[in-house]
């Protein structure tokens, strides 16, 4: 469990690409400090366990599935990451809970750079516009984010300095892919309501006499 407020922009040392998955290397100042093997990381909001460790350089093995789910596929050497730690107890959680679990990619369609604003559009699958609240929180690339806008293929985000600064956000461009996770409290708030309706759906039919 993580809460999207990134500890460090760290940088892809090294992609291992084989049939079985991809090695990922990534070199980091702050996180590796205390590292060990089998420790939880967010890497661009994606949860990854540390397979091995070498001075300042995390590895982390990449299978297929988590491949499919997420921007890791196109990953390059030399690209910024978003990296975070996973929760202690006791810590104080600045964001919003964000499990790791990616939901979908989405692809920046609009940046909108005014003196006082920073506003990024992405673009969703159609079937998952339904997580959103407006207002809401939402993890872009392991960033707790607050959704200012959102339709039924998009959503909008404004970003402050320091979040351009700390994250590779700052560096994002249009047609660029993100990993996304909607909040959780709005993903079991939208099941309940399904389930809900369900429960209405079967006593209308019973009351009927369709069932």
């Amino acid at each position: 469990m993580f809460s999207g407020i990134v500890e460090e922009k760290a940088l892809v040392s090294d992609v291992i690409r084989s049939a079985s998955g991809v090695k990922l290397y990534i070199k980091t100042k702050k996180v590796s400090q205390d590292a060990k093997i089998g420790d939880s990381v967010s890497v661009d909001g994606a949860c990854l366990s540390i397979a091995s460790l070498k001075n300042d350089v995390l590895q982390f093995d990449i299978m297929e599935e988590t491949l499919r789910a997420t921007t890791f596929s196109d990953i390059k050497k030399g690209e910024a990451v978003n990296i975070e730690r996973s929760l202690k107890i006791g810590d104080r959680i600045s964001g919003h809970f964000v499990t790791g679990h990616i939901d979908c990619v989405g692809v920046i369609s609009s940046i909108k750079k005014e003196p006082n604003d920073y506003k990024i559009e992405i673009k969703i699958p159609y079937d998952k516009a339904g997580h959103l609240t407006l207002k809401g929180s939402v993890s872009v690339d392991g960033v707790s984010l607050t959704v200012m806008e959102s339709g039924k293929d998009h959503f909008k985000i404004s970003l402050v300095p320091l979040t351009l600064e700390k994250t590779s956000l700052g560096s994002k461009r249009r047609g660029d892919k993100v990993n996304i996770e909607f909040d959780i409290l709005a993903k079991y708030a939208l099941a309940a309501s399904r389930q809900d309706a369900g429960k209405i759906d079967s006593e209308f039919l019973k009351k009927h006499g369709f069932v």
